[in-house]
């Protein structure tokens, strides 16, 4: 019962997303995006926003709508710079500046005038293998938020997770929390 009444107020003042509306694009049929994100030195699909690292990410994506069951999405082809700078908890965090291409679908399953929320997952390739992530294949998973600050411009905040799914014996990953803007056009 109190969960119920704990949710209850958020959901009035939420619409739930459906494909005929896309707040990701506000009417408008491609979008890019830049994001950056802080390294964090977790395993976990979301990890704790602790132990920070000498680790950026710096993501350039180009987007286009679309819907996942009916739920206003967008899919999306990054280039994205994994920058490290020194060493911190055991890992030289210099020898992960790998670039990584991936593809990516964000969902939105609440939104409401000016805001949004997400869910993406993601599948990509590394430039090279290495001794983090054990494999070049590499799968995405992000959470985020987004608020429009004007017709075509929309800010986002993230928490982005990479690894390699359990796909080689090496399986730590990188996770990143970071801000975004994206510009729709």
């Amino acid at each position: 019962m109190r969960k119920t009444v704990t949710i209850l107020p958020l959901l009035l003042f939420c619409t739930y997303a459906n494909g005929e509306i896309n707040p990701f694009f506000n009417g408008y049929t491609n979008q890019i995006s830049f994001n950056v994100g802080a390294g964090v030195n977790s395993g976990f699909l979301i990890p704790p926003p602790s132990q920070f690292v000498p680790y950026t990410m710096f993501q350039f994506q180009y987007s286009q709508p679309t819907t996942f069951f009916r739920l206003p999405a967008r899919k999306s082809i990054s280039a994205i710079i994994n920058v490290g700078r020194g060493e911190k908890y055991g890992w030289n965090w210099d020898d992960y500046s790998i670039p990584i291409a991936m593809l990516s679908e964000d969902v939105i399953p609440l939104y409401g005038n000016n805001w949004y929320t997400f869910i993406g997952l993601g599948i990509g390739m590394q430039a090279q293998q290495n001794a983090r992530i054990g494999s070049k294949l590499v799968f995405g998973f992000k959470l985020g938020g987004g608020y429009r600050i004007s017709e075509c411009t929309s800010i986002e905040a993230f928490m982005q997770h990479m690894s390699n799914g359990n796909t080689a014996p090496e399986n730590n990953s990188y996770a990143f929390y970071g801000l975004g803007i994206s510009y729709n056009f």
